[in-house]
């Protein structure tokens, strides 16, 4: 492992669900494999691990299309990492996919990120200072026009102090990503957390866990950053602006 690349810490892409606001585009595929630009919206969140010094990634993705995934990604040799594979095999929240990472992440401090968000921030700075720190966690969050429509982060210097689930009346600004570091603990917390109305274990649950004991940071990430995955606008939007980018040799 370079010197530079973080000691025990782990990678984990969340690339489950049946996008039911991209269908039909989804109605044969994840919409993790649809392109974006020159290459598969799965790609991005890959090289942001390889750029943030992170080689084992665990992939969690849902039974019908994990053949595709295996096929097109392989080994992970391309990206300079090592995948492995996980199925959530029912709909049971962002937090009880995180908690099927167990087998691989024991022990390990870890990189979570949302399959579909795509962004040209370097987080390799931040992996390597969480690594050194004894506990907690740390969210990523981008200020947003309209914060209503997202979790909106408040905080207290760079300590979470709130997080609100698309409130009528937004503390701040800041729009909850779908990046977040995740200590050693992570496990534990996510065997104590109930499902919520929907029945599922939910992420802002488990995050509210280390903001109720002040051990939640939360930093923002520069540059640009879009979940794409959200509807055909944002995907649209996604697929202009990374063509863009990539003519630019920005991302």
């Amino acid at each position: 492992m370079p010197a530079s690349a973080p000691k025990r810490l782990k990678g984990v892409i969340l690339a489950g669900g049946r996008a039911t606001r991209l269908r039909p585009l989804t109605y044969v595929t994840n919409k993790h494999l649809l392109p974006v630009y020159d290459r598969p919206l799965i790609f991005y969140p890959l090289e942001a691990m390889a750029r943030a010094g992170v080689e084992e990634v665990l992939l969690i993705t849902n039974p019908e299309h994990a053949g595709h995934f295996l096929q097109l990604l392989r080994t992970g040799r391309e990206f300079g990492l090592r995948i492995t594979y996980e199925l959530q095999e029912e709909a049971g929240g962002l937090a009880q996919a995180v908690g099927l990472a167990e087998p691989f992440g024991r022990h390990s401090k870890l990189l979570v990120l949302l399959g579909d968000n795509i962004f040209t921030h370097d987080l390799r700075p931040s992996v390597q200072r969480f690594a050194e720190r004894d506990r907690g966690a740390v969210i990523f969050a981008k200020q947003v026009e309209r914060p209503e429509h997202y979790g909106v982060v408040e905080v207290d210097g760079d300590r979470v102090v709130s997080i609100e689930e698309k409130p009528a009346h937004p503390k701040s600004r800041l729009a909850q990503t779908g990046v977040y570091l995740y200590d050693e603990r992570v496990f534990s917390f996510i065997a104590e957390l109930t499902p919520s109305e929907r029945g599922e274990l939910e992420i802002t649950d488990l995050n509210n866990v280390y903001v109720a004991e002040g051990s939640m940071r939360c930093e923002t990430l520069e540059g640009w950053w879009i979940d794409a995955g959200t509807s055909h606008d944002e995907l649209l939007e996604a697929n202009l602006q990374v063509a863009k980018l990539r003519r630019a040799g920005e991302l």
